[in-house]
């Protein structure tokens, strides 16, 4: 599959299908006539958010004459899939979507990216200085600067107010752990399948124990076990969290074959009004539209969110969150234009536009007045008063400990795995990087 110049709405929503198929990405240059071309290859397959990209890729070469923006979106798995070979060929994109945190930082140990830092401080840091400082700490190791912040998010619940009614579950009422499970229970007394769960791609379960992880423990803990110290991933508090986990999968709270189901399935299973809730993204009022069986999905104003709740006796606070920071990583062959582009796409002009469609909590200093829709303004607000903003584990822990978290999340979850077996696991996993 090409990188292309331009993608027509009927082509944008048939993105994510041509991913899942496997067709084989390739960059191709020599058809464009510009004298640069700059590749860009993302994760997206919401029609609208499509639609943004390409209006603001058209106005920059509209002001650009020199230079060819080529696309190319695909499915989240598929990008993932893909992205570790194409990082390591002759056919590296030339800007990449990416995570904060230990993938990012692997990536650029490799020697694959860019580093930024002169080019994000020349002129006094006015590059730098445009976005949240705490996103462009969050994509610096070791001092330097290895991606250009685009957003932050946290992960929340979100909730079908219809179904909640229907099964007398008021979501103010769940504050604690306790309170969560009663209302698991309650929904399916009434016949409600309480949670969408997405088993087949594993993290996205990840949620639930990196939350209860940090619930426990709070800070300290979590910093000793991701820096080797201390009882690490065997400190009680993690023991504890894979304990409630495995109380949450004993009530079977998800759909029936959550464990092979897909996160575009998990979203569509939601937006169908099939599941009470889901433990999802900033943008999922979005997402669930564009993944449900109608393409209309649930109503904004049958949406509600509210926070992972706290555990009893725990150190960590409800106000501690989860979530992403995400950015664009730049390949060491780019060219020049690539980090002007860039620095465009994401100037608090765009990210307002972005904002203002509810495709992001933006980064950019200014652009903040562009959240209109209230669901992701309820986590631009919950992110403002976060007291300890952490990104998901198993970015974070990089990709070899990530994954075993992942793979335990799962297991413990369906009763494969106790919550021992599980601890060890990661604690084997980190011990030996």
């Amino acid at each position: 599959m090409m990188f292309e110049r331009r993608l027509a709405p009927s082509r944008a929503a048939k993105l994510s299908a041509l991913a899942a198929a496997g067709m084989a990405l390739l960059f191709s240059t020599s058809q464009a006539s510009a004298e640069t071309v700059v590749k860009w290859l993302h994760l997206e397959t919401v029609p609208a958010h499509l639609k943004m990209w390409e209006d603001i890729a058209a106005k920059y070469e509209s002001e650009h004459p020199g230079v060819d923006i080529q696309m190319q979106f695909l499915e989240n798995e598929a990008f993932k899939a893909k992205l570790p070979t194409l990082l390591q060929s002759d056919d590296a994109p030339h800007f990449f979507y990416s995570w904060g945190g230990g993938v990012l930082k692997q990536q650029a140990e490799t020697g694959a990216l860019m580093d930024l830092t002169e080019a994000m401080r020349a002129d006094g840091g006015a590059w730098e200085k445009s976005y949240n400082p705490a996103a462009v700490k969050g994509l610096t190791f070791d001092g330097r600067i290895y991606a250009v912040p685009l957003k932050m998010g946290t992960i929340s619940f979100f909730y079908n107010k219809e179904l909640f009614g229907k099964g007398g579950v008021k979501a103010e009422d769940i504050k604690t752990w306790d309170d969560f499970l009663k209302a698991v229970k309650t929904l399916k007394d009434a016949g409600i399948t309480p949670i969408a769960g997405g088993g087949g791609d594993k993290w996205p379960l990840h949620f639930y124990w990196s939350y209860l992880v940090m619930r426990n423990g709070g800070q300290p803990v979590f910093e000793d076990a991701k820096n080797n110290e201390g009882e690490g991933f065997l400190h009680p508090a993690m023991i504890r969290a894979g304990q409630q986990l495995a109380e949450l999968g004993k009530l079977e709270p998800f759909q029936g074959g959550y464990l092979g189901a897909t996160w575009p399935q998990t979203l569509g299973l939601f937006g169908d009004g099939k599941a009470a809730m889901i433990l999802s993204f900033e943008h999922t009022e979005a997402t669930q539209r564009a993944n449900s069986g109608d393409g209309k999905g649930l109503a904004i104003d049958n949406i509600g969110r509210f926070p992972f709740p706290t555990v009893e006796g725990g150190a960590g606070a409800v106000t501690d969150t989860l979530g992403g920071l995400n950015g664009w990583a730049v390949t060491k062959n780019a060219p020049p234009e690539a980090l002007d582009f860039l620095r465009y796409l994401t100037n608090a002009e765009n990210e307002r536009l972005m904002a203002s469609i509810g495709m992001l909590v933006p980064v950019a200093v200014g652009a903040e007045d562009g959240v209109t829709n209230p669901l992701v303004r309820a986590a631009a607000d919950q992110l403002a008063a976060s007291t300890w903003h952490q990104n998901y584990f198993d970015q974070d822990l990089g990709p070899s400990v990530g994954r075993v978290v992942n793979d335990v999340s799962v297991e413990i979850l369906s009763g494969q795995m106790s919550p021992e077996e599980g601890a060890r696991m990661i604690q084997d996993a980190r011990e030996l990087e």
